[in-house]
């Protein structure tokens, strides 16, 4: 079927929804814990309801653990908890998993992922946004970046509201305390990008009104522009033009919600002598702002990944390929906007997070539904494992994918040319 041979088409099933029509899987984290323990998180979503901003009447099942401790062949169930877009993550000799139910809440194991403790909320009162998203660990610490809706003016999804914000904590503290956190200061995507304004790249590609949707096709609605699903990168080589020599700062790698493909959106975050976090467009050479930079896949929700041994960027992401097809003309199967193609995933790598390498295709789907989306993923020694949320032959659509598929890369270096 394919003229590129996938590298991990074959997965093994970890979870699959009983009710596929109306109870789809999402949020699909991974890590790898030095005992050797993989852990995997997902979350339960409903297509009658906004999770992101109601509660449902029962969250005590919303979100699961599992944990592997055979490289993969099998999984086993651990824990289920009240919140989701949550990611597992370690600190210390602690694991953690951080996602949210509007608020923020975290969770903590001494373990390995055997007991938890109870789910502490991080704010009050506040609405938050996320997927699971990449970890970074320097200088003593774990950086993370979950996203907060900074306004509520809008219509529609309001991705243009969301402020990316950077956490710290040390990797020594107890990371379900509050106070063990720095927040980065905030801005959202409307605060610094005036879609109006913007000329020469054709975005955004479809017109919208601030802040709202439109109407493009039957069916078919695109959203005003913005940021939402953000990675933390720090460049370590000298040579980079974005590198800092005292390793304080990190940039934002972010899906780019823009109706186009091919493009991320960046920010970065500069740490001050006084322990706070500073959040601002990065610059170029003559000046001139950057908020979008060359991403495979960064129309979607992607993966980054730094490996220290091969001391490449990896990026995971959706593979476009029929993105200019006019959105009336688009099969009733295909979701949302052209832009929006979700049966495969790709594999890239590269030394800067500008210039990407093709390293292959991961998995595909069959047809439309049969979605491969949402990737995650963990280094096994030399190996590279992959957690998708998946669909197949029950799924409503393709964003409603009911299956979390587990796919692994063996000697994933030697892809590197």
């Amino acid at each position: 079927m394919f003229k590129v041979t996938p590298l991990a088409n074959e997965y093994l099933t970890i979870f699959e929804s009983p009710e596929p029509a109306s109870t789809f899987v999402g949020s699909p984290g991974i890590t790898r814990l030095a005992s050797g323990r993989i852990v995997v998180t997902m979350d339960l979503g409903n297509r009658w309801a906004d999770w992101t901003y109601t509660k449902p009447k029962d969250l005590s099942k919303m979100g699961k653990v599992f944990v592997s401790d055979d490289h993969g062949k099998t999984f086993v169930l651990r824990k289920e908890y009240p919140f989701f877009h949550a990611r597992p993550f370690a600190a210390g000799n602690s694991l953690y998993v951080l996602g949210h139910c509007r608020d923020l809440i975290v969770m903590r194991s001494d373990d390995d992922g055997e007991t938890w403790s109870d789910a502490y909320p991080l704010t009050e009162g506040q609405k938050w946004h996320q997927a699971p998203s990449n970890v970074h660990y320097a200088n003593g610490n774990v950086y993370l970046v979950m996203e907060r809706m900074a306004y509520t003016d809008f219509k529609g999804w309001g991705v243009g509201s969301l402020a990316p914000v950077l956490m710290r904590g040390s990797e020594a503290a107890d990371l379900t305390r509050r106070d063990n956190w720095t927040f980065a200061s905030e801005i959202a995507f409307r605060d610094v990008i005036d879609g109006g304004e913007l000329d020469y790249f054709g975005v955004p590609f479809f017109a919208t009104p601030p802040n709202g949707s439109a109407l493009v096709a039957p069916k078919r609605k695109a959203e005003s522009a913005g940021w939402l699903e953000t990675n933390v990168v720090q460049f370590v080589n000298p040579d980079h033009y974005w590198h800092d020599p005292d390793g304080r700062t990190f940039h934002l790698w972010m899906r780019a919600n823009t109706g186009g493909t091919g493009y991320a959106a960046i920010a970065k975050v500069v740490e001050q002598p006084d322990g706070s976090m500073v959040t601002q467009l990065e610059t170029v050479p003559s000046g001139k702002r950057v908020a979008f930079v060359p991403c495979p896949g960064g129309q979607l929700k992607f993966h980054i990944l730094y490996d220290e041994v091969s001391r490449l960027y990896w990026l995971l992401s959706s593979q476009a390929r029929d993105s200019m097809i006019r959105a009336e003309l688009m099969p009733d199967d295909r979701y949302g906007l052209p832009n929006n193609e979700r049966d495969r995933l790709q594999l890239h790598f590269s030394t800067n997070c500008i210039d990407w390498c093709f390293a292959g295709l991961v998995c595909a789907g069959r047809f439309a539904k049969e979605s491969r989306q949402y990737g995650s993923m963990a280094i096994d020694g030399n190996d590279l494992h992959i957690v998708s949320r998946s669909g197949g032959e029950h799924s409503v659509t393709a964003h409603d994918a009911y299956k979390l598929t587990f796919h692994t890369i063996r000697n994933f270096r030697d892809l590197a040319y």
